[in-house]
């Protein structure tokens, strides 16, 4: 949880520890295979085969949230994955490198944690190589490792800081000249699926959304969240936001998928009406953000709904985010 302007009360803290509860609940699910796409422990894919056996199953790749940082890995995300699997989807849950206190400041040779009171948000530029390569890699690694699978309908998607990530992942087409993760074109996805993304980098800075986990992410200072122009929320200034932190700003340029548009791609939302954790706020200014580029992305928002639930397969709104990936897959 956060605070952020308009913070919420008692009972949303509350309704907000008991969806979170409810979705941590659910014990792991062992991966069918599990494959690596690089060298590192983390750069490896679990990969669930859709439980009623049939072939020419689309693929999700599914990206965890977790504010980027290591305490939150893949493994929370499995009993969503197996829910998939049980649609009859294929499934692979990315592990990619996170931020935690073991080590240094995006920056600058700051001593690990340093301004934080807990674990650094991402690693830069690892999370992004993380990402790409995985995506890259995915379609020989699902063709190996699950044959059933129609690695030629790839829907992405990811909760959170994951849902960040997919939504990157469909936009690294669009991303500045020179980008080491920019691809020559679009690449081969039947669409994004995002859940509660933190997708608008300028409204997140200024929500504070997640302990100033996009601030750090960027290589800035937590603390400095709302140092910047809050009134730059409303206008979509990611560099006002960020207080004119040139590093920063830089990076938001090739990380933000809100200034990242149009991608193309088709792209829906799913986000709880009462997420406190990443306010609904944060989606609409990156679906007004496409409308202004000449892109429609749909935007379901679900009433009596948290952050959790998208995640949680005893939840009903794990059946609204298994529907919308139906959509867009087949």
């Amino acid at each position: 949880m956060t605070d952020f302007p308009g913070s919420p009360d008692s009972a949303a803290r509350e309704r907000d520890a008991a969806e979170s509860a409810s979705a941590f609940a659910h014990p792991a699910v062992a991966p069918d295979r599990t494959a690596a796409y690089g060298d590192h422990p983390d750069q490896v894919v679990d990969f669930y085969a859709p439980r009623d056996g049939r072939t020419g199953a689309p693929l999700v790749v599914l990206l965890h949230g977790g504010a980027w940082r290591s305490p939150y890995d893949r493994a929370h995300v499995s009993p969503l994955a197996d829910f998939l699997a049980r649609r009859g989807f294929a499934v692979a849950n990315v592990e990619y490198r996170r931020g935690g206190d073991d080590i240094p400041r995006q920056r600058d040779g700051a001593e690990p944690g340093a301004g934080s009171a807990g674990p650094v948000a991402g690693r830069w530029p690892e999370t992004f190589d993380d990402v790409a390569a995985a995506l890259d890699a995915m379609p020989a690694l699902a063709s190996r490792e699950l044959p059933g699978a129609d690695v030629r309908r790839i829907v992405v998607s990811g909760h959170s800081a994951g849902g960040h990530l997919a939504l990157w992942a469909a936009a690294r087409h669009v991303l500045p000249e020179g980008s080491p993760w920019r691809l020559p074109a679009p690449p081969s996805l039947r669409g994004v699926v995002a859940l509660a993304p933190i997708a608008d980098f300028a409204t997140a800075v200024g929500l504070g959304v997640c302990g100033g986990a996009v601030t750090q992410l960027l290589g800035g200072e937590a603390g400095s969240v709302l140092g910047g122009d809050a009134g730059a929320v409303l206008d979509g200034d990611a560099g006002s936001a960020l207080g004119g932190d040139a590093v920063a700003v830089e990076r938001a340029a090739h990380a933000d998928p809100g200034v990242l548009l149009p991608t193309g791609i088709a792209t829906a939302i799913v986000h709880g009406v009462e997420d406190i954790v990443v306010p609904p706020a944060v989606s609409e200014a990156y679906v007004d953000a496409a409308a202004r580029s000449g892109e429609t992305v749909g935007l379901t928002l679900l009433g009596g709904v948290g952050h959790f639930p998208l995640i949680d397969p005893s939840a009903d709104a794990c059946a609204v985010v298994a529907e919308e990936l139906a959509q867009l897959a087949w």
